[in-house]
């Protein structure tokens, strides 16, 4: 790829069939970066196939091989990557899950969406949390130039949750001076009560590696509360996202201070009222469901809500037309 460095296939973290690439990005306020493309040894066998590309969320990384599965029995092969220090891309010396600006992953979504595209002819965006704000606001920045035939969003960090107080009063104090000031400043934690529910030591049905997904996370510094609350105000003034968008949220929101029992069956991350609220401000041509019994990762909720969600992203995916008009429902295999 012009202008960028891509390492050649090496077997994943994830072993067998799976396989990663190290996109070697251009250097930063932190220094040298990079950024890792995961899919199957043999997911470009056939470019007929639809890829979808998957984009995590904040202390987090692909680990979901269960979404490649459900996908890949509906004629979907699914390609992930872990942005800049996420996950398989954190480097030694830089700040893990840090950034001052999210337009800076762009630079990698531009190289994943390329290579994929090199490879299939039709690309759908996958973002989760974070990922999901991040891939909306790509998409948006990105409209007209055909890279992706639709965007999915998976409960999308779309506005801070909180009390009045905490939204009027603290979020703009940390965006617009503390942020700015004082970047690298430590101002949160994430709570620990929903990554214990999901871990398996924890009884939960998931075994991801903990040093990349910390039960705790990483410090919350304030120049990301600053990209995120910057990048939360271009989506309530209106994107124009020019592709089909389908966004899938839990039904109900949990407490998110506190373990309860449904915790894993409503978002207890995010308030999905904000999700409704906002979806339709993402462009003209956008889909919302509701997943019941849905954790805020709709792919790691617990059955029957996890086969629903896969189900719900499958049949859109069948019905949407890609940038030729072709509907996305294609013979498995």
């Amino acid at each position: 790829m012009p202008g960028m460095r891509v390492d050649d296939a090496v077997t994943d973290v994830l072993g067998g069939e799976w396989v990663q690439r190290t996109l070697h990005l251009r250097p930063d306020s932190q220094g040298e970066a990079v950024a890792t493309l995961v899919h199957r040894r043999d997911a470009a066998a056939d470019r007929t196939r639809p890829a979808v590309l998957y984009v995590h969320g904040f202390v987090d990384y692909f680990f979901q091989t269960h979404v490649a599965d459900a996908l890949a029995d509906r004629g979907h092969d699914l390609y992930a990557l872990d942005l800049r220090d996420y996950g398989r891309s954190i480097r030694p010396g830089r700040e893990p899950n840090h950034t001052r600006d999210l337009a800076g992953y762009a630079e990698e979504i531009d190289a994943a969406v390329r290579l994929v595209r090199a490879e299939h002819d039709r690309v759908v965006l996958l973002g989760h949390s974070t990922g999901g704000l991040i891939a909306a606001l790509w998409a948006h920045h990105r409209r007209g130039r055909g890279l992706v035939d639709a965007v999915v969003l998976n409960s999308p960090w779309l506005a801070v949750r909180g009390t009045w107080v905490e939204r009027a009063v603290l979020a703009p104090l940390l965006q617009h001076l503390v942020g700015r000031v004082a970047p690298r400043l430590v101002v949160s934690h994430l709570a620990e009560h929903y990554g214990r529910a999901l871990h398996a030591e924890g009884g939960g049905e998931w075994a991801y590696d903990l040093a990349w997904k910390p039960h705790a996370g990483f410090p919350v510094r304030a120049g990301f509360v600053r990209a995120v609350r910057r990048g939360q105000a271009e989506v309530a003034r209106g994107l124009d996202v020019d592709v089909p968008v389908l966004v899938l949220a839990s039904d109900a929101t949990g407490p998110d201070d506190r373990w309860h029992d449904n915790l894993l069956t409503t978002d207890s991350v995010l308030d999905v009222a904000d999700m409704r609220r906002l979806a339709p401000r993402l462009g003209p041509d956008v889909t919302y469901e509701e997943v019941p019994g849905g954790a805020h990762d709709l792919a790691l909720s617990p059955l029957p809500a996890r086969t629903r969600y896969l189900d719900a992203v499958a049949a859109w995916l069948d019905r949407v037309p890609d940038r030729a008009g072709r509907r996305g429902d294609r013979p498995a295999g």
